[in-house]
């Protein structure tokens, strides 16, 4: 998503409705806790529930979500899809959803395409663009602290260390994930975002009017319910 749009990316998720925030996060955990209702060996599901708190969720809505999840309060049948497609200007574009419904998702995915100048893809048309890694994006206000986040990343198994203009990206194996995490929390750095991410390996640049279609098309993907992540390998100038 790279490191300016990344950022906009979140800062403008932040801002949107708490009902539809909650949803998504809700539908995460019910997901996750397929795999197992207990956090503690369960890394997806710790982190969907570490972002469901961040968003002031209330301890008895996860617990509610994780057991519809894990089957004891037979939950609804949820489904992971990933679709791949293109955005304006030739953007790739992988959209990862949750849905109880694939056929009204996939119908609100091509019309947001369409509609923005973008089209649906084929399995495998886009996602060998990406890489799934580990990323932290971290505050860091001077190169002392570019310096320490460098050293504990590093000595906790990253892989890479990104600096510019009053933030950090750290990459990292997505099975080396928790560990990173651990070691970055104990060495008192706070994430701005920290999951496990499908990485471009090049951008593209993006400008004028072509730019704001592609903006006005993540818009209306947020806005769908069922979609969860977006991910792309625009360089929005």
């Amino acid at each position: 998503m790279g490191r300016g749009p990344s950022i906009e990316g979140r800062k403008n998720a932040e801002d949107a409705k708490r009902a539809k925030v909650f949803t998504k996060l809700i539908r995460d955990i019910t997901i996750a806790a397929r795999a197992g209702a207990d956090p503690a060996g369960n890394a997806k599901l710790r982190s969907a529930m570490d972002k469901a708190l961040a968003a002031n969720m209330t301890k008895d809505t996860m617990e509610r979500a994780i057991r519809r999840g894990s089957g004891a309060d037979g939950g609804a049948d949820m489904q992971e899809l990933r679709y791949e497609g293109y955005g304006p200007g030739g953007v790739a574009i992988l959209i990862d959803a949750l849905t109880d419904n694939p056929i009204r998702t996939v119908a609100d995915v091509r019309h947001a395409l369409n509609k923005h100048g973008g089209n649906l893809g084929t399995t495998g048309s886009v996602s060998f663009q990406f890489a799934r890694i580990g990323q932290f994006w971290i505050r860091t206000a001077d190169a002392a602290s570019e310096d320490a986040l460098m050293e504990a990343a590093i000595e906790a198994g990253a892989d890479d260390v990104q600096s510019s203009e009053g933030w950090s990206e750290v990459l990292c194996a997505p099975d080396g994930f928790d560990a990173v995490e651990k070691a970055l929390a104990a060495a008192g750095f706070a994430f701005e975002s920290a999951d496990v991410v499908m990485r471009p390996d090049n951008r593209t640049a993006v400008t004028g009017e072509t730019a704001d279609a592609m903006r006005a098309l993540l818009e209306r993907l947020d806005t769908l319910d069922d979609v969860q992540d977006v991910y792309h390998n625009a360089d929005l100038l």
